[in-house]
């Protein structure tokens, strides 16, 4: 049995079967720390924190994914085919292309639309617009409607490029693809639970906005996109 992979120390018994990935990995920490019962921390490799508790009885792991397609590509494919994960929830920050969403805000991929290559590299995937898994968006919308938390639902853009010379690609994305908020891991992530017959969400909080220009500081981010963090873990007791 493998044990561990250059990126993930922990055992393979040691990660549950549903994961929850922020981008950071303190925020991951802070969710352990928050909501897990009996939190055990089972990764520090690059100081990707990784944690393993129960939620209400629920097996739970949170663990951080890193910034960007390549980084969320690797940690995800790891956790799906060597850690026997079924289901990943990205809960990640995002940018507005748009004032219907708000800081704050929780949005609910149902569709990622991207220009990078990653699906057409790793599998040959020609699509620009890939989904996530129906079962597991219904479980959050389920979540959500219990909790009393509203969501807004529609396409993101999963971008690899965070710095541009040119702006003008904001209202463009959102013009073509009705895009309500730009983040950077997605797209990478549906491609590989596409490819691996496994399971993948996306919930963005609003942390900025490419049209107000009102932002989030990095502790707000680190801590306090809570609706998002609940709905996530609720979404394990619609099983």
């Amino acid at each position: 049995m493998i044990m561990s992979t250059p990126h993930i120390s922990a055992q393979v018994n040691q990660i549950a079967e549903t994961v929850l990935m922020p981008g950071d990995p303190l925020r991951a920490k802070f969710i352990a720390e928050t909501f897990l019962e009996n939190p055990v921390q089972i990764n520090t490799v690059r100081n990707m924190f990784g944690y393993t508790g129960t939620y209400k009885g629920k097996p739970v792991t949170v663990m951080g994914s890193g910034m960007g397609m390549p980084s969320i590509g690797i940690y995800s494919y790891e956790l799906y085919t060597v850690y026997n994960v079924k289901n990943i929830i990205r809960i990640g920050s995002g940018g507005a292309y748009t004032t219907k969403v708000n800081l704050y805000d929780v949005v609910l991929a149902e569709a990622a639309y991207s220009e990078s290559s990653y699906g057409k590299v790793a599998f040959g995937f020609e699509e620009d617009v890939l989904k996530p898994s129906a079962e597991l968006n219904m479980k959050l919308e389920r979540s959500a409607q219990k909790l009393g938390y509203n969501i807004f639902k529609g396409t993101i853009h999963s971008s690899d490029v965070f710095y541009r010379a040119d702006s003008s690609h904001v209202e463009t994305i959102y013009d073509e693809h009705q895009a309500l908020v730009v983040e950077m891991e997605s797209f990478a992530l549906f491609a590989n639970a596409r490819y691996l017959g496994k399971n993948a969400a996306c919930l963005i909080t609003v942390s900025d906005s490419l049209i107000t220009k009102a932002e989030t500081t990095a502790e707000e981010r680190q801590n306090s996109f809570t609706h998002m963090m609940e709905i996530a873990l609720n979404s394990l007791l619609e099983d």
